[in-house]
């Protein structure tokens, strides 16, 4: 059975930093550099052997890890700070469907529009960018919405770094997905969208039980 989850880390205060591999965590167990844990037990990891008492290490490794690196959560929750800008997160972001038709659309078949063209003094900021199929995006041109007779169905919006975490993931938990939601804002648009996927994972909180 493979090993496909990620790992949730956090900084001590819990504030989400990044995705991590398992063998990430492991590193992180055996450096103890992990002050404590969340969520289910995710994988078991088996070491080797002790050579005085024969007995085999043994890592048990959970869905959320939180470890030291208060600073850099620090950095990341400040308001002033804007996570990268790519295509595959904004895509996410407005979760696949082109803001214009609002057809849903498989990623190589969307692409990123500037609200306010670049040639017409917009920028390549996330307020200013969403997510539009390809015929969408050819027909408002170098065009405004409102020159194009284009209606947005959606303010774009910069995520948090919670929000960013969450768009990066991939194959996430239930526990997880509750974990991120609690640290989105209030009005967060990702905070209605993620709610009845947290209902509907909530029924897969049973062990996982991966063994390596």
């Amino acid at each position: 059975m493979t090993l496909q989850h990620h790992i949730l880390r956090t900084d001590v205060s819990g504030m989400p930093l990044e995705w991590i591999t398992y063998q990430d965590a492991v590193r992180l167990y055996t450096l103890d550099q992990v002050v404590y844990t969340c969520g289910r037990g995710l994988y078991r990891i088996h070491g080797g052997y002790n050579a005085r008492s024969g007995q085999r290490s043994v890592i048990e490794v959970n869905s959320i890890v939180a470890t030291v690196g208060a600073m850099q959560a620090t950095l990341k929750g400040n308001p002033a700070y804007v996570p990268p800008l790519n295509n595959a997160t904004l895509f996410r972001r407005d979760d696949h469907l082109c803001l214009y038709c609002g057809e849903s659309r498989r990623e190589r078949e969307l692409s990123r529009d500037h609200v306010k063209p670049i040639s017409r003094g917009g920028a390549d900021v996330w307020t200013n960018v969403v997510t539009a199929c390809k015929r969408c995006n050819n027909l408002k041109g170098n065009r405004t919405p409102e020159q194009a007779g284009m209606q947005l169905l959606a303010v774009p919006f910069t995520p948090t770094h919670a929000e960013y975490v969450y768009l990066q993931g991939r194959r996430i938990l239930a526990d997880q997905m509750a974990f991120l939601r609690a640290h989105f804002p209030r009005r967060s648009p990702l905070r209605e969208r993620l709610q009845p996927l947290v209902d509907e994972t909530a029924l897969e909180l049973a062990p996982i039980g991966y063994s390596a």
